[in-house]
């Protein structure tokens, strides 16, 4: 049901960003769904682009963008009981660094480093982050088509980064599909 709500509001922020196609506020919005152990989350997205390239070399370079996210988190063995469950919503906000093409097209690799707030402490599958405050980094890589379609793969660690005990982190496997306006 929450994946249903995840796209409805998909398309909502689509809907946003024809009204505002001059402006140019949303480069990308997209949808992506996630998986770990005993995990699930799927999120919705946003993204601006800085427009500046870096180190330009053969038609590529370093470009990078603001992602705006909210998530939804599923568990489903929460304070570690088979079939209990657990529900948290993630905000985040992540500036993300890409290497690929100056046109935007075609193959990229790209990393980021972000802030996440979860709407409560997550304790699900014996691992347990002890704040709502969560660096969320991933590393990826897509491919964007002529039609501005783009679709992309991830690695996604969630942790507190020592802050507080306890923290073993969260590691997701993460697919995208977005559109570029």
């Amino acid at each position: 049901m929450q994946i249903k709500k995840l796209l409805a509001a998909t398309a909502a922020l689509l809907a946003t960003q024809a009204a505002f196609a001059g402006d140019k506020l949303v480069d990308t919005s997209y949808v992506e769904y996630a998986s770990a152990s005993k995990i699930q989350m799927a999120r919705i997205g946003a993204t601006s682009d800085w427009n500046k390239q870096w180190f330009p070399s053969n038609g590529s370079s370093l470009s990078g963008y603001w992602d705006a996210s909210f998530g939804a988190w599923h568990g489903t063995k929460a304070n570690n009981v088979p079939g209990a469950t657990q529900n948290l919503v993630d905000i985040g906000l992540t500036p993300v660094f890409r290497y690929g093409a100056d046109n935007k097209k075609g193959f990229y690799v790209e990393g980021g480093i972000g802030v996440h707030v979860l709407s409560k402490l997550y304790n699900n599958n014996d691992d347990k982050l002890a704040t709502a405050f969560q660096f969320g980094d991933h590393i990826g890589v897509g491919y964007v088509f002529n039609n501005n379609w783009e679709v992309a793969a991830k690695i996604q660690h969630f942790s507190n980064g020592g802050i507080k005990k306890p923290n073993s982190g969260v590691d997701y496997a993460v697919v995208k599909l977005a559109y570029r306006y």
